[in-house]
């Protein structure tokens, strides 16, 4: 059943059509051409029956409809290759141990692509090729917590340089004696300048704070990023051994949808990132494989327009 919102208002769009040129010539024009009152009535309700029927052909509809489907491929290759795109991009950033890393949970998803392919058959090897497709998203949420956990462990030693620890106690110390100082000599000739100093000195101490809080924050986002790559390349490496030991689709099927369902958890985690907007975007719709090669540039399946009507 054709969803009401997608479908096209062609009444609408037979107004902004040539089809509705042609018609205004081919009636109305002619029948002002002929300069007789007849002409003119008889192009007028041409002209309207043309209103009432040409929208509601086959040929119009399916010349709009086709004319959606070649927009919605050029939509669907834009999407496609901006992905590719982001992807690329994020794989060539990371380190050669990362990008190795990575490398090697793709080629468990190419393992479990060829066992499986040779265990499933008709309408089982349709519903497991979706599912496979589940493994782009696995690839693709790995590369994000790849990404987010190189960022992090930048970040912290740039900070770990600095020190912090030691220049919040240095901090605290000198307020102290600014405090006490101004304790006993409020009205000392220097008092307004040194309490400016304090107040200087307080909202430096407060920013060091921050700081020290954003970091124990980044080094628990590190372990929890960790972690969850760790838990995903078991979980591909556990499908793999399905795949190969037990020659079944069905179950193969139901272990891809078990361990896709724990991403959700870590998708919505990564959500939460605010440092790390560029990465919440989820997985596009590729053709299958898109995401197992890295070197293969996405490119979306065409959809194929209908054939225009037979002549009669």
């Amino acid at each position: 059943m054709t969803d009401p919102v997608s479908t096209p208002h062609y009444r609408r769009l037979f107004w902004k059509s040539r089809d509705h040129l042609w018609l205004a010539l081919l009636t109305l024009g002619l029948g002002f051409a002929t300069g007789e009152p007849l002409g003119l009535l008889v192009g007028g309700v041409l002209y309207a029956l043309g209103h009432i029927y040409l929208p509601d052909s086959a040929r119009f509809r399916r010349k709009i409809d086709n004319a959606r489907l070649v927009a919605e491929n050029a939509a669907d290759a834009a999407r496609a290759q901006a992905f590719e795109a982001q992807r690329a991009q994020l794989l060539s950033s990371l380190s050669a141990e990362r990008r190795r890393r990575h490398q090697a949970l793709a080629t468990v998803c190419k393992d479990i692509t060829a066992a499986s392919s040779e265990n499933s058959s008709g309408d089982l090897s349709l519903s497991l090729d979706t599912r496979l497709r589940k493994l782009d998203e696995l690839l693709w949420t790995y590369l994000r917590l790849q990404t987010i956990e190189q960022s992090l462990e930048v970040y912290l030693e740039t900070e770990r340089r600095e020190q912090l620890p030691q220049a919040e106690e240095a901090a605290t110390r000198e307020i102290a004696a600014l405090e006490s100082e101004l304790a006993a000599a409020p009205d000392a000739p220097a008092a307004d300048t040194r309490r400016k100093l304090l107040a200087s000195r307080r909202d430096r101490l407060d920013a060091l704070r921050q700081r020290i809080t954003r970091i124990a924050q980044a080094r628990a986002n590190l372990d929890l990023a960790l972690s969850e790559q760790e838990r995903l390349v078991e979980q591909a490496k556990l499908i793999r051994a399905d795949a190969i030991a037990h020659k079944n689709a069905e179950s193969l099927g139901a272990r891809i949808d078990i361990s896709i369902e724990h991403l959700a958890e870590t998708n919505r985690w990564l959500s939460e990132l605010s440092e790390f907007k560029d990465l919440t975007a989820q997985l596009p719709a590729l053709p299958p494989g898109a995401m197992l090669t890295p070197s293969t540039t996405a490119t979306p399946p065409t959809r194929q327009p209908e054939p225009p009507p037979l002549s009669t």
